[in-house]
């Protein structure tokens, strides 16, 4: 059966194709085909689920080889995946929730005209991710790792139409490319060192490896993972690919494209645990990245763009939990799949509000929508209540997780993590105090309302996992079934009893709601943002995305340019100047030399009888000397 694992990719890629390619005659039903191809998907992984779990935790890995894509030389490269403990729950994830979200793209996307177009891309980004999850060797990796790539250039930019879109999905594109040359120099050393590319055969090679090898490859594969998952300094791309349709932002950070990163880390750990550095740069980073998403997200007022800050953020605490080696594994993996639940939840909620606000993404223009939209303000306030970590959701488990082993680790990673805790619950309260509370700001054309079934039932489906997704810890569930992937993990003892940190965590989290509630849901809300000059630092920088894109256009965009402008002048006036120099030069000389040559015999008979007159005083000169 496990020879099958293949058709879970095949199945979207030949939707995908046909939709591209079938014309406007399948655009009646080319929605239904593209839902029912990732559904299909999704029934075929959980039968492989199933049947994995049948299996004993020493046999839950199986490797089929379709055929050898790459054999010249020593170089050999098969095109092989292998679905075991981490690529089955990646599966479930990419497929579950991407299956919800396109049947909620067929009411969000009901009268765009190119609809057909969209689910083949949506299609597209499915089949990218799942071979990405499912490769055994880096290389087949790196291909789904650049189709998920190119689906989200083609998703963000879906409506072309308008320029921010245009340039949204090119900034994205670009910036991911800068990320992807970290993967590939990573992969060009591991062959170099380990003559193989295969993800098992690097893993087993790593320990024996030298530290500047393994730290190297470390560090490039982290360059790799802060392009995909919009972690500093590559994380410029992801507010702005809020230009895309609703649903591909669900996509891009519920189910694809950001828990890239994490995955390389967790499906790398072999090469992260023998390099301390590498280890020690990819706490930095999730740190450094949990804080400046969390502070974005207190700023915006765009509803998409704060859940991408908050997306940010959350990507971090996996990122901080992938560097704290296999004690963090499992918790990585575990937030993220609750994270996809939660947040894929809320971006479709946000879409549903848009849907009923005539697109409008503003929160200053909302205010008390929870009684015009109440299946979309109960689902999303379940997906609220999950991210700060309210006892019982699923966030609650997987985030606080995190947050003990980091205090497990280093007690500075650990207050770090608190405090990213208490901003989330704090700009998570904002939103919601500003878009389904106080009082009505809409515009006077505007008439909210519920969206359609096919839009709510995926709602209420994400909203029960939002509540439900941390039985995976019933009985240390998920630990115990990655162990035989990430590692075993060495207990570490607390400065204090878990059950006190776990209070401690939640008492942070009710005091960022008590402060969100008192900020945004006792005050009336501006209708305009002020002027840059009249509020505090920490908010204009946070509503300028911590100056990211001005760092970019100072430090790589502006010099880029300039450099670009003196190598075309240089081109031109130099190297061309020279060569276009010299050719007229010899041109010119030609045309000197050209000018004796008159085609008239006694013409050069004159100059024969110079040249010998010449030739003669020169003897005679001689002789009598």
């Amino acid at each position: 059966m496990f020879d099958l694992q293949w058709l879970l990719i095949a199945i979207p890629l030949a939707s995908g194709a046909l939709l591209l390619i079938w014309g406007k005659e399948s655009d009646r039903f080319g929605h239904l085909i593209g839902t029912a191809a990732s559904a299909a998907s999704f029934v075929l992984g959980v039968v492989l689920f199933a049947a994995l779990l049948g299996h004993d935790a020493e046999d839950r890995s199986h490797a089929v080889s379709l055929f050898t894509w790459i054999d010249t030389g020593t170089f050999h490269v098969e095109m092989s995946f292998v679905y075991d403990q981490l690529s089955a729950l990646f599966v479930l994830l990419i497929t579950g929730v991407g299956t919800l979200i396109h049947v909620y793209s067929i009411g969000y996307m009901e009268h765009d005209e190119r609809r057909r177009r969209f689910f083949a891309f949506l299609n597209l980004f499915i089949a990218a991710m799942l071979t990405l999850v499912l490769a055994g060797d880096y290389l087949v990796l790196f291909l789904g790792w650049e189709g998920v790539g190119l689906a989200s250039y083609l998703l963000i930019g879906f409506w072309q139409h308008k320029p921010s879109a245009a340039a949204a999905a090119k900034k994205a594109f670009v910036v991911n490319r800068v990320g992807d040359i970290g993967m590939a120099l990573a992969i060009m050393l591991m062959f170099a060192q380990f003559g193989t590319s295969a993800i098992a055969a690097v893993n087993a090679a790593a320990p024996g490896a030298t530290d500047a090898v393994t730290t190297s490859l470390g560090l490039l594969l982290l360059l790799g993972a802060c392009g995909k998952s919009a972690q500093v300094p590559l994380q410029s791309w992801l507010l702005d690919a809020m230009e895309g349709p609703t649903p591909v932002s669900a996509l891009i950070h519920a189910a694809t494209m950001v828990t890239a990163g994490v995955y390389l880390v967790v499906r790398s750990n072999a090469i992260f645990d023998a390099s301390e550095v590498a280890r020690t740069a990819v706490i930095v980073v999730g740190l450094v990245t949990l804080l400046a998403g969390a502070w974005i997200g207190c700023a915006k007022d765009d509803i998409k763009k704060a859940l991408a800050g908050s997306t940010m953020s959350q990507i971090g605490y996996m990122m901080l939990a992938a560097g704290l080696g296999p004690a963090g594994y499992p918790f990585a993996i575990f937030h993220l799949i609750t994270h996809g639940f939660f947040k894929a939840n809320m971006f479709l909620g946000a879409g549903s509000v848009m849907h009923g606000m005539d697109d409008d993404v503003d929160m200053r223009h909302y205010g008390g929508l929870r009684k015009a939209m109440p299946v979309t303000f109960a689902t999303f306030a379940l997906g609220y209540l999950a991210i700060i970590g309210f006892p019982g959701f699923s966030g609650f488990w997987s985030k606080d997780k995190i947050i003990e082993t980091a205090f497990g680790e280093n007690l500075w990673v650990g207050l770090g993590a608190l405090l990213g805790a208490g901003v989330t619950a704090f700009y998570m309260t904002r939103l919601m105090m500003m878009t389904f509370f106080g009082d009505a700001r809409w515009k006077d054309d505007v008439h909210p309302h519920e969206s359609p079934k096919v839009m709510t039932v995926p709602l209420v489906a994400l909203g029960a996992l939002s509540l439900l997704g941390g039985v995976l810890l019933v009985g240390d569930w998920i630990v115990e079934w990655l162990e035989p992937v990430t590692g075993h993990a060495e207990h570490h003892e607390l400065a204090v009893p878990a059950i006190v940190l776990t209070l401690i965590i939640t008492l942070v989290a009710a005091t960022g709601v008590a402060l969100g509630f008192l900020t945004y849901g006792r005050r009336p809300v501006a209708a305009e943002t002020p002027a840059d000059g009249s509020v505090s630092f920490l908010a204009r920088a946070g509503r300028h995305e911590l100056y990211g894109n001005e760092l970019n256009e100072a430090v790589v965009v502006r010099p880029t340019r300039h450099l670009t402008r003196f190598l075309v002048w240089f081109d031109g006036k130099g190297i061309d100047g020279f060569v276009t120099g010299l050719a007229d030069r010899l041109g010119d000389t030609s045309q000197l030399l050209r000018k004796p040559q008159t085609g008239y015999v006694r013409s050069y008979a004159l100059t024969m009888f110079a040249g010998v007159a010449i030739v003669v005083l020169c003897l005679l000169a001689v002789t009598l000397a």
